[in-house]
C-alpha cells in the first residue's frame, strides 16, 4: 500500500527515471509534487501497471499535481557523461521545470547528485512505497514509451514499439543483422560476447 512521504509540513518532490538499462533512446525522469491528501486506487510502481493504467494515471497526475516536470536526455549525452550522471541530470532538468520549488526530494534508488542544496533521501524501491515517487515513475515511463514509439516508426527493424530499446534477444539480433541505428548508445555493450 502506497503512502505519502511522512514529512507533512514540507513540500515533497518525488523523482524517478525510466530508461537506465536500454541500449537505445533517451533516459527520461519525472518529478512530481502531489497534494498532501492525494491518493488513487491504481497508483503504483509504473512497472506493476498495464500500459492502459499508466496512461490513465498520467492524465490524473498531470491534472492534480501541484507541480510536475519531465527531463529528457538523449543517447548522445548518455554516451558523453555516462548513464548514471545522465539519470541525475534528467532529474535535475525535470525539477527545473516545476513552477513550485520543493523543500525536500525523495528519489527512487540508492544514489543521487544534490540539487540546489536541497535536502533529499534516496529510497530503494521507493516507487512501490511512496505516492510521490510512483507518480514520477509513471510520468517518466509514459513519456519515454511515447518517444520510443516515435523512434520505432523511423527504425521498425529493432521493434522498439515492443522492447522500448531494452536488450531483448530480438533487439540484439536486429543490431547484429543491421548494425546500430543513430539512436543506439554506443557506450553500451550492444551485443553479447558470443554474438
Amino acid at each position: 500500500m502506497l503512502t505519502n512521504y511522512p514529512l507533512s509540513k514540507k513540500i515533497i518532490c518525488g523523482c524517478d527515471e525510466a530508461g537506465r538499462g536500454p541500449l537505445a533512446g533517451p533516459v527520461v525522469a519525472g518529478a512530481v509534487i502531489l497534494p498532501k491528501d492525494f491518493s488513487h486506487p491504481l497508483l503504483n510502481d509504473s512497472k506493476q501497471l498495464s500500459e492502459k493504467h499508466r496512461d490513465e494515471l498520467r492524465k490524473v497526475i498531470e491534472k492534480e499535481a501541484i507541480a510536475y516536470g519531465v527531463g529528457i536526455l538523449n543517447h548522445t549525452v548518455i554516451d558523453e557523461i555516462n548513464i548514471l550522471n545522465a539519470s541525475f541530470k534528467a532529474m535535475h532538468l525535470a525539477m527545473d521545470q516545476m513552477k513550485i520549488k520543493p523543500e525536500f526530494i525523495i528519489i527512487d534508488g540508492n544514489r543521487f547528485k544534490p540539487y540546489n542544496d536541497l535536502p533529499f533521501e534516496c529510497v530503494v524501491k521507493g516507487d512501490s512505497k511512496y505516492n510521490e515517487i510512483a507518480a514520477a515513475s509513471i510520468l517518466a515511463k509514459t513519456y519515454r514509451d511515447e518517444i520510443m514509439q516515435q523512434l520505432h516508426e523511423e527504425f521498425p527493424i529493432y521493434q522498439w514499439d515492443r522492447n522500448k530499446g531494452y536488450p531483448t534477444v530480438k533487439h540484439r539480433e536486429a543490431i547484429k543483422l543491421h548494425g546500430p541505428s543513430p539512436y543506439h548508445r554506443m557506450s553500451f555493450k550492444l551485443l553479447k560476447d558470443d554474438q
